[in-house]
């Protein structure tokens, strides 16, 4: 799977599936789940209330309705307790399981946010090595392309600096 990242707007990325960093209820909130929602339209938040939300760590796949992807992978990251409550494992899981969705789906490109770095208050670089370690571990059958969206320049050098060394 080949890997890149950028800078800007999950919202406004072209992939077959975008990652929604969702809280549990999968009803929308604010960071990227609200810009999701709201660049989505009313159909995602009506799906969204069919699927009976989302453990953490786990993945659930719904249309993208006005988005230019086709389907959005919502997935709970962990909040953030100072790392010794399995937060490490709990979004490599996050990473895993939207990969296997997506697969599943039969997409071919996935893009993902910096999950749980925002008021879930995930250390940011710990994060995107984590993130980056993990996806470069798997082997999908269809998705052939990541793209990790950075929303602010810290982190997408970040996942420059990372992805420029070797796995």
């Amino acid at each position: 799977m080949i890997l890149r990242s950028v800078e800007g707007d999950i919202t406004a990325v072209v992939a077959d599936a975008i990652v929604n960093a969702a809280n549990p209820a999968l009803l929308g909130g604010g960071g990227v789940d609200g810009a999701i929602h709201r660049a989505a339209g009313p159909g995602l938040l009506e799906e969204c209330r069919t699927l009976d939300g989302c453990d953490t760590g786990d993945a659930r796949a719904t249309g993208a309705y006005d988005l230019r992807a086709r389907w959005v992978i919502h997935t709970v990251g962990p909040v953030w307790r100072g790392g010794g409550k399995g937060e490490a494992d709990l979004l490599a899981s996050c990473y895993r399981r939207s990969v296997e969705v997506a697969d599943r789906l039969g997409a071919t490109s996935i893009a993902f946010p910096a999950i749980s770095t925002g008021v879930f208050g995930y250390p940011r670089r710990a994060a995107a090595g984590l993130a980056v370690r993990t996806l470069r571990e798997l082997d999908p059958e269809h998705v052939s392309s990541c793209v990790l969206v950075a929303f602010d320049p810290e982190t997408l050098a970040d996942y420059d600096e990372l992805l420029a060394t070797n796995p």
